[in-house]
């Protein structure tokens, strides 16, 4: 039994601590509430991941500390870089491997499908601050002082607010209408937390994991109207109209909700192509994604629709 430390108790933190738990490891999470997955061999702690001295206390013994963590959107460029470097200092103190996950935001508009080995180039704040947590974590890899690896996903299909789909699919097994940032038929990559738990974990305890990034395995891509048009098949319910965002609504909700007032840096996402490429993983670790019909399935069970 090995034991594990998992910060962050979101969709990808919560299904990274249930798989560890359920492979047999002792699994700690640790979250500022002490909230978190409620199951035998999963220990919550309440504890400020930025406090280095105990984080470093509570992973002592660990195989690997898994940064699930994920900050208010809006404060990224303030609150990252103080816990970034707390993860880093508690893992190289442990001995534990940092095993981060991140997101695509780092290389910033690109041209053709992302691979790993793409220069880090956003011009925003927040890919920005991803980039230079994997700049920071990765030189001190190589520095011989902490064993690091870093995971990269894409919009996650899941029930939830933080879901590009999850965030509507009520509205959409409803039959009613649902508005997306443009353009709703613009090719993009959905990525699966249970996959990237799976990849989270594989690549954190095999050393071929280590000193470099992995795009989770992901399905094939499909654009937002494509995709809330599967949900629907699935739910076996007639799909309702996709509409987009005009901008002067979005400029004006930006004035009054943080939120969305983020969300301009990251709009080429949608106005481009955003597919992200997953084969390494797929072939060094004999991973694959979970199948997408499953996936929108598992959405559907979340908003029962009937």
């Amino acid at each position: 039994m090995a034991k594990h430390v998992v910060v962050g108790a979101g969709p990808v933190g919560t299904a990274t601590a249930r798989l560890l738990a359920e492979r047999g490891d002792d699994v700690v999470v640790v979250t500022r509430s002490g909230s978190g997955p409620q199951q035998p061999g999963i220990t919550r702690t309440a504890a400020d991941a930025g406090d280095v001295q105990q984080l470093a206390a509570i992973a002592s013994g660990a195989v690997a500390i898994h940064n699930c963590a994920n900050p208010a959107y809006q404060r990224w460029p303030t609150d990252w870089p103080p816990l970034a470097a707390s993860l880093l200092t508690a893992a190289e103190r442990s001995g534990a491997v940092l095993a981060t996950v991140s997101n695509l935001y780092g290389y910033g508009p690109v041209d053709g499908p992302m691979t790993e080995d793409l220069p880090l180039a956003a011009t925003g704040p927040k890919g920005r601050v991803r980039a230079q947590m994997w700049i920071d974590a990765l030189a001190a890899h190589q520095a011989g002082r902490v064993r690091v690896t870093e995971v990269r996903g894409s919009d996650y299909a899941c029930a939830g607010p933080n879901s590009g789909l999850g965030r509507v699919a009520k509205r959409a097994l409803a039959g009613r209408p649902v508005r997306v940032l443009r353009s709703a038929d613009t090719a993009h990559s959905w990525t699966s937390p249970d996959d990237v738990a799976r990849l989270l974990v594989t690549v954190a305890t095999d050393e071929r994991g280590w000193g470099r990034a992995w795009h989770v395995p992901s399905n094939e891509p499909r654009t937002q109207r494509e995709a809330f048009a599967d949900l629907c098949r699935v739910a076996g319910v007639p799909p309702g109209a996709v509409r987009e965002y005009p901008e002067w609504l979005i400029r004006a909700l930006g004035l009054v909700v943080p939120l969305i007032r983020e969300l301009p840096e990251v709009g080429y996402q949608f106005e481009r192509p955003f597919v992200l490429d997953s084969s390494a993983a797929e072939r060094v670790f004999a991973l694959t994604p979970t199948p997408w019909d499953d996936l929108l399935a598992g959405l559907v069970e979340a908003y029962p629709h009937r």
